[in-house]
């Protein structure tokens, strides 16, 4: 075996690269990260943060350092030329447990990213290293970096992941050695973003300016920053907007003094809805913009990266370990490439409803009169269901009928267990995220869920012990694989039940907000497997809990004993 540099070397120093190796670091798999600027970029890119991105970011252990550069409940209101308010999005539930839109500064939280490697003996922020070769080995890869001073490195590690963004090296590279190709579309429309310091408007939130004259985005940043975002006309060259009458004109449509504003960054860009045609071929990989460019009007190009690293971190981990099989890596594009291929097309629609001239524009605005009188499409927009959520219907799921692994039905009203699905389950669990309620346990009271069950695998029924509806062999394997097995009751009957399961591995989870009580009411199962990225794997019957076990490990390509397979 070769002696290697590190388990997985990151291309890309931004926040999937950064992300990816701190969800590496506390599962304890060593990383390189190789960024080919000098430093972290320092101007405001990526506003929105959700609260799936934040769920990760509390399991790599740093949300408490990035919250204070967040605002909750950013608020979006999708206005006309006229500043009328055609939909509202304000969405107000907490399943994942916070806010489900934040506004944040992705510098300051880019650093708090990888200041948090610091705390990890085994990852490596390696600034000035542009990466301009890759050779694949049998069991390895070799890396090639320059330096800032025109050195060659060459590292090794088990496998590569390239997230250094649009113009990627690695999905270049991909796309010549194995014929991987960044399909979709690269409208030629550019728009200029302009953020300012000491904000001249103070509002809070954010507006999408569907003004036939000239689209524009007005965002309420924390810390005092104000971003607008205007569309550049075709007859208007780029080398326009550094003059100050142009940008004096764009802006004076919003402040009475635009020549007073203190510029922070300006630049222009152009939105993209593009995918890789594969996430992964052997041992490299693609993860955020590297895989995926899609435009910014839901504000999903970084959450949409954060998903792959959360996807991908404990599946690298799992083979890295000899938990898993090599082959549970090519579940990661099973998984992601659908959503962010949903994603992309959720946001070029956006982007050309935006773009009406004045006849469409009459219409949508109309349509969206129309809409904001029946309460159910005025609370699809506000309540963001029509952004899509993630749902694996392949992958490393068990369909919930038949327990076969690999896949995962929407519906199973027609299997055996149609009797228990009430009118809000008939959509199965399987290849959803799970809810994270606050919860008590003996040891803590009021914590997320997640503060309980941890970051890895976690086995959990409702109303009973785990351990009793398992074997000893299950729950040998389960040990051995660090599955936590965690049991759910009505809070009035937690102390009854650390009583009744004493000296039982099973953590006793009190239900202190009836939320875990809902889930599992309405819903044909009473036993769940949770992945480690909080996603359920399987779901079942209590008296089927070892079939299901046995069935998810299959899809995950696991080890039940040494050189065995599930």
């Amino acid at each position: 075996m070769t002696t290697l540099d590190t388990e997985v070397l990151i291309i890309g120093g931004g926040p999937v690269g950064l992300t990816l190796a701190n969800l590496l670091g506390v599962r304890g798999t060593s990383s390189i990260v190789l960024e080919a600027r000098a430093e972290l970029i320092d101007y405001p890119r990526g506003v929105g943060l959700d609260d799936e991105s934040i769920r990760s970011l509390a399991t790599a252990g740093l949300w408490e350092q990035i919250e204070p550069f967040t605002v909750p409940h950013h608020v979006v209101r999708f206005v006309n030329g006229k500043g009328q308010v055609l939909a509202k999005n304000d969405p107000q539930t907490q399943e994942f447990g916070y806010v489900r839109k934040h506004g944040f500064i992705q510098p300051l939280v880019d650093q708090e990213l990888a200041a948090g490697l610091d705390r990890f003996v085994h990852a490596d922020l390696r600034f000035g290293h542009e990466v301009v070769d890759l050779v694949e080995e049998t069991d390895h890869v070799r890396v090639i970096a320059q330096t800032g001073s025109g050195e060659r490195v060459e590292l090794t590690a088990a496998y590569v992941v390239g997230a250094e963004g649009g113009r990627s090296f690695t999905r270049s590279w991909l796309g010549e050695k194995h014929g991987v190709e960044f399909e979709g579309k690269s409208p030629s429309t550019r728009w200029l973003v302009v953020d300012v310091d000491d904000d001249p408007i103070g509002t809070p939130s954010v507006y999408l300016g569907a003004d036939p004259r000239r689209p524009y985005v007005s965002i309420g940043l924390p810390l005092g920053i104000r971003r607008w975002e205007f569309m550049l006309f075709d007859d208007e060259p780029t080398e326009l907007v550094d003059t100050a009458e142009f940008r004096r004109e764009l802006l004076a449509r919003h402040v009475p003094d635009p020549d007073a504003l203190v510029i922070i960054n300006q630049r222009v860009f152009t939105h993209h809805g593009r995918i890789a045609t594969s996430f992964r071929k052997g041992r490299v990989l693609l993860a955020g913009d590297a895989a995926h460019l899609m435009p910014v009007w839901l504000g999903q190009g970084w959450n949409s990266g954060i998903r792959d690293a959360t996807n991908l971190a404990w599946k690298l981990t799992s083979v890295l370990r000899g938990l898993a099989r090599d082959d549970l890596l090519d579940t990661y594009t099973d998984e992601r490439h659908r959503h962010a291929s949903d994603m992309i097309d959720v946001n070029m629609a956006a982007g050309a409803i935006m773009k009406c001239g004045p006849v469409k524009g009459w219409l949508r605005d109309r349509a969206a009169n129309l809409l904001n009188l029946r309460p159910a499409m005025k609370a699809y927009f506000s309540e963001l269901r029509f952004k899509p959520m993630p749902r694996y219907a392949t992958g490393v799921v068990v369909d919930q009928a038949s327990l076969e692994p690999g896949r995962s039905d929407v519906s199973f009203k027609s299997s055996g267990l149609a009797p228990f699905v009430d009118s809000a389950g008939d959509v199965s669990p399987v290849g959803l995220q799970f809810i994270q309620p606050r919860v008590n346990t003996a040891a803590a009271a009021d914590v997320l869920l997640d503060q309980v069950t941890g970051s890895w695998w976690t086995i959990a029924v409702w109303g009973n012990d785990p351990a009793r509806l398992l074997s000893e062999q299950d729950l040998a394997t389960a040990d051995r694989l660090g599955i936590k097995l965690v049991a759910f009751f009505p809070e009035t009957q937690r102390p009854w039940a650390e009583k009744r399961f004493a000296g039982s591995p099973t953590t006793i989870v009190g239900d202190t907000t009836g939320a875990l009580k809902d889930w599992f009411d309405l819903r044909s199962c009473g036993f769940v497997v949770l992945r480690p990225d909080r996603f359920v794997a399987s779901a079942a019957l209590a008296q089927q809990a070892s079939a299901a076990l046995a069935a998810t490990l299959r899809a995950a390509s696991y080890v039940t004993a040494e050189g065995a397979d599930a």
